[in-house]
């Protein structure tokens, strides 16, 4: 990506891209039910950010309390939700970054802290959410946090990873928009 430069058509929108794929993890996090989940039958608890759910037996009917009406459950909501927002913003900064002929370095490291400031707001609410969850809400049988909180983390870490991609790309200007003399390693006799 380094040598063809940013204005190289398939490496400009790498960035970009992977912040839609984010976007798309903090959306499947949020509107999936699979935070946490019986282990073995019988499959009794099924939780999300919004509600736990159990059931008294395989087969029966599920009886849903939602969390907001804890104090936790809120933090916890409100926090990812803050995080998920500030993710959906810096990929609408990335692509309007990208989208100019001339890149503003500048304003993509200012991209990076705010991914950064998205990363603390996301791990808040997927710190908050296991350790209340286990220790205010009655569990039966072996539960697991499982895929939905698993797209949560990957969220957060893809915010943090990006982060550090988008503050050092500034670094090497120079090179990216081609203004070092390139070095030659061999030389004619």
């Amino acid at each position: 990506m380094v040598k063809y430069g940013l204005d190289y058509t398939r490496c400009r929108w790498i960035l970009p891209l992977l912040l839609g794929i984010g976007v798309i993890f903090g959306i499947i996090a949020l509107a999936g039910r699979g935070w946490l989940e019986s282990q073995t039958l019988p499959y009794v608890h099924q939780a999300s950010l919004w509600e736990s759910c159990t059931r008294p037996e395989q087969g029966g009917n599920w009886n849903c309390e939602s969390l907001m009406a804890y104090a936790w459950g809120r933090a916890a909501a409100a926090t990812y939700l803050v995080g998920f927002l500030l993710l959906v913003i810096c990929f609408a900064l990335a692509i309007i970054a990208f989208a100019i002929d001339t890149l503003r370095f500048n304003f993509i490291r200012g991209i990076g802290g705010l991914l950064f400031v998205a990363a603390v707001f996301s791990i808040m609410g997927l710190v908050i959410y296991p350790v209340k969850f286990s220790t205010e809400i009655e569990m039966t049988g072996v539960n697991m946090f499982s895929w939905a909180y698993g797209f949560g983390w990957t969220t957060a870490i893809m915010e943090i990873c990006l982060g550090f991609f988008f503050c050092c790309l500034p670094n090497y200007e120079d090179q990216i928009l081609g203004n070092v003399k390139p070095t030659y390693f061999y030389s004619s006799p």
